[in-house]
């Protein structure tokens, strides 16, 4: 069952009215930040190539995973303490993800405005195709990194969404 325009529109609505507060009545987030989010990759060199090399995310840690003995943990400094981790679980035969619920549909990143086009160049240098900017947004790029983890390179700042501030 699909629903219209008009009908997800009402939807969106209802939520609105039902849960988000006026900024001056929120309470403060009991959270600082995500510490970092953690993702398996299938070939720990292979990343850290990719997300050091071609998106200029550095390497900041590797070591053993605590637990799983054998396993690699590494960590990408994604900018303000946000972090970028992977695990690789070799002997597993884990095969790929798919788009599920609970799954993870892209990663967001910002990234400076002087350095999108930058960005954009590596992806073409390295023969990674992107998507974007198109579809009226000229703000964002989406590609897939060596596992299909879809990512999305994005010029706004943090807390901006579609040149308009989020929560005000």
């Amino acid at each position: 069952m699909s629903l219209s325009p008009a009908e997800l529109e009402a939807r969106r609505a209802a939520l609105r009215e039902a849960h988000l507060r006026p900024k001056e009545r929120r309470s403060e987030s009991t959270a600082r930040g995500v510490h970092h989010l953690a993702l398996i990759c299938s070939d720990v060199e292979r990343t850290i190539r990719f997300y050091q090399d071609v998106l200029g995310f550095p390497l900041i840690e590797v070591m053993e995973n605590r637990d799983y003995p054998g396993s690699t943990h590494f960590f990408h400094d994604l900018g303000h303490g946000n972090l970028l981790a992977f695990f690789d679980f070799p002997g597993l035969g884990l095969g790929p993800a798919v788009e599920a619920l609970g799954g993870i549909q892209h990663i967001a990143i910002s990234v400076v405005p002087e350095q999108f086009e930058a960005l954009k160049a590596s992806l073409d240098e390295h023969a990674i195709p992107y998507l974007g900017p198109d579809r009226g947004i000229t703000s964002s790029v989406y590609f897939r990194d060596p596992d299909g983890i879809q990512i999305e390179l994005l010029r706004e700042p943090l807390l901006e969404m579609d040149g308009r501030p989020l929560g005000e």
